[in-house]
């Protein structure tokens, strides 16, 4: 196996790599005829049940490069899940990113006996509940959620032969690592990990190094190598007129699928609504949007019925919708790394694409960050004429959607209620509201004697 891997990868086929029949039946009826450089590389290793360390840009096939493996390895072990557990365990960051993967492990798993879930926020618990208390193979999960079960008691880890981190640099970025180290603790020393990522921040290179055995790294594209048919340039405008530049952009490129990348959630939503003052349609997708909002906005964007879409950071690496043509960039990410993934959005399968980055005079140091990472210049294009300066504080903001499951907050009353004449009942039984003198009590006179005495301590040192 190792011999065929030294071969050509245009030479090589799905085939070459060791998987099993059923598994080649699923990705013939998919399409899939070619691996990509990270599954020639990753799938004989994980299928020695290696630990592995996979380095690779965003839509370059990494979730093939593990699930195909790992189904094989199920398979082939048979036997059925306990209750409350499951057998693998697949992380990711975000609720779309977890529906992707789930949707890839159905896909090639179409032909095996093997059961899968994923584990999300944003909806009800109770279904999610009844459907680990029957123990499932494979669960695809977002840490938060996950350890929600496992505190409410309905899920265990103590049998997880496979544990998989995806994109784990996100993860990190979004503050998950302490949950993440929980979880790595609870499931058994013995089992196999497999650990994806874009790029290899020092924390991350911690937990490899503590939690993986002797593992095998492989790297393929560098992340500063965004695809070569995204073809990029940077606008240098005033802050007031990004919102125009966004109008004018989507009106050139009328029809075509368009993502906007804000930083902020709340600057999604006026991105939106000032969109829709200038009669586009437009969606927003963030984290405080409910998992149904979230999976409308992407349903009708994949099918065309809403052209644009504004996302934040959360969801850059959970978007996996094929026809994207463009990338506007409405703010510069603080992290270069950040802006490959973007940018990767469009561009994929072969495909061609745009990607334009909106640059106020504040973000010019992050756009040469951006150019070093790249080690190259971002091409510069003319800002259009005639751009109105529109601030963000002007567009309205959204209202904050309330979770309908969430307790109504009663306002809490007084111990002491008031009688029509403004007084307490205590008040009434003391005269009338009026104040009853008392004698202060003997802790009262020891602190008085104290001030007292310590005022004339300081009289005498004055």
């Amino acid at each position: 196996m190792r011999a065929l891997i030294t071969r050509k990868n245009n030479n090589l086929k799905f085939s070459d790599l060791g998987l099993d029949r059923p598994l080649l039946n699923a990705l013939d009826a998919l399409g899939h005829d070619v691996p990509t450089p990270i599954q020639v590389k990753a799938i004989p290793t994980i299928l020695d049940q290696r630990d592995v360390i996979g380095l690779a840009q965003t839509g370059t096939g990494k979730t093939g490069a593990f699930a195909l493996p790992l189904l094989q390895r199920l398979a082939a072990i048979g036997g059925r899940p306990k209750p409350h557990t499951c057998r693998a365990l697949i992380l990711a960051p975000t609720r779309e990113l977890v529906t992707q993967i789930m949707n890839a492990v159905r896909d090639y798993g179409s032909r095996l006996k093997l059961s899968s879930t994923a584990i999300v926020g944003g909806v009800s618990i109770r279904p999610q509940k009844t459907t680990m208390a029957r123990g499932v193979d494979v669960v695809v999960a977002t840490p938060g959620r996950l350890l929600d079960l496992i505190d409410q008691r309905a899920m265990r880890l103590d049998s997880v032969e496979v544990l998989i981190l995806d994109e784990a640099d996100q993860m990190l970025d979004i503050g998950f690592m302490p949950a993440i180290r929980r979880v790595v603790s609870m499931v058994p020393e013995k089992r196999q990990t497999l650990l994806f990522s874009a790029t290899m921040p020092k924390e991350i290179r911690k937990l490899t190094n503590e939690h993986l055995k002797s593992p095998v790294e492989i790297a393929v594209a560098a992340v500063s190598t965004p695809a070569e048919r995204i073809n990029q340039s940077v606008m240098h405008i005033p802050a007031g007129s990004k919102i125009a530049a966004v109008a004018h952009l989507a009106r050139e490129n009328m029809g075509k699928r368009v993502i906007v990348f804000t930083r902020t959630k709340r600057g999604a939503d006026r991105v939106v609504k000032q969109l829709a003052l200038d009669g586009f349609e437009a969606a927003a997708i963030h984290g405080n949007k409910s998992q149904a909002n979230r999976e409308k906005a992407l349903d009708r964007f994949r099918k065309g019925a809403c052209p644009i879409l504004v996302a934040t950071d959360i969801a850059a690496r959970g978007i996996d919708v094929p026809g994207v043509e463009m990338v506007i960039n409405y703010e510069l990410p603080h992290v270069p790394e950040v802006y490959v993934h973007r940018i990767g959005r469009t561009a994929r399968a072969g495909a061609s694409g745009f990607a334009v980055a909106l640059c106020a005079p504040d973000e010019r140091g992050l756009l040469r960050d951006i150019e070093r990472l790249l080690k190259r210049n971002v091409d510069e294009v003319a800002v259009p004429e005639g751009l109105p300066e529109i601030s963000m504080r002007d567009i309205p903001r959204e209202p904050r959607q309330r979770d309908p499951r969430a307790k109504p907050q009663h306002k809490k009353r007084s111990h002491r209620p008031r009688r029509p004449g403004g007084e307490t009942a205590k008040d009434a039984r003391n005269g009338g509201g009026q104040e009853k003198k008392s004698s202060p009590g003997p802790n009262r006179r020891r602190r008085s004697n104290r001030s007292k005495q310590g005022g004339q301590q300081k009289s005498r040192a004055a």
